[in-house]
């Protein structure tokens, strides 16, 4: 639809519009990490603002990039706006955000504002000039590059197999992922393996449903199908 009606950008909101998304002057959808790593570029680079910026283990190292480039710390929470909200509270937070397009800001209340956050985006456009994919270009510049993003959700048969999955995980030390090397693996919330590329793979189980969730974030766009296939080999649900 925006593609035909000629439009710049199109705004999304899911229906009780507490989550953001985007699409650019060619229709094409922009994924959720680099909403928020745009949204993080507008208060940073646009208007000057500096304080924490809050995030969920499964959103983007893109702020983080942009953390050490500005100067600002930024907070690393499990996942869910149950932890970015107080996590807000506590470090007087400038932005918090979560990899399902949830974005909260200072200076309003410390929850998910999907109206805000296209609000925010618009005025990015407005006084830089720029059209979405331009705005992209400019992130990348300042984060070494174009960074890829992908889920997959796996619907567990049962507990047993839940079980034998986390059992497999607990115990997982792969050296490599996708042909990446791992150096290092977190697990405050899930199992996260980060790679030599600076990118990283979450497996995590659902708190709300019988699902396991596998994401990855790479700069190597062609190694993410392969990243998460070993992902789902890790948990026992591929071969």
């Amino acid at each position: 639809a925006g593609r035909a009606a000629g439009a710049d950008v199109v705004c999304i909101m899911d229906g009780d519009a507490d989550r953001c998304g985007w699409g650019d002057e060619y229709g094409r959808f922009v994924d959720q990490l680099r909403v928020y790593a745009l949204v993080a570029m507008y208060f940073l680079e646009v208007r000057g603002e500096r304080g924490p910026i809050v995030k969920t283990l499964s959103t983007t190292s893109m702020l983080d990039k942009l953390g050490a480039r500005y100067g600002v710390p930024v907070i690393h929470t499990g996942v869910g706006f149950k932890y970015v909200a107080p996590a807000m509270v506590q470090h007087n937070a400038m932005l918090g955000g979560e990899e399902s397009g949830g974005y909260a800001f200072r200076n309003h209340v410390p929850e998910r504002d999907g109206i805000l956050a296209n609000l925010y985006l618009l005025d990015l456009m407005v006084r830089t000039g720029k059209k979405p994919t331009e705005l992209l270009a400019q992130l990348f510049e300042l984060v070494g590059g174009p960074h890829y993003y992908d889920r997959i959700d796996y619907r567990l048969p049962d507990q047993a197999f839940a079980q034998a999955a986390r059992q497999r995980l607990d115990q997982a030390q792969p050296e490599a992922l996708g042909g990446r090397r791992v150096t290092n693996k977190v697990t405050v919330d899930g199992y996260q393996f980060f790679m030599d590329d600076g990118g990283w793979l979450l497996i995590r189980f659902s708190g709300t449903e019988p699902l396991i969730r596998v994401y990855t974030e790479t700069m190597d766009e062609a190694a993410v199908p392969a990243i998460l296939h070993d992902g789902l080999r890790l948990a026992g649900i591929e071969g």
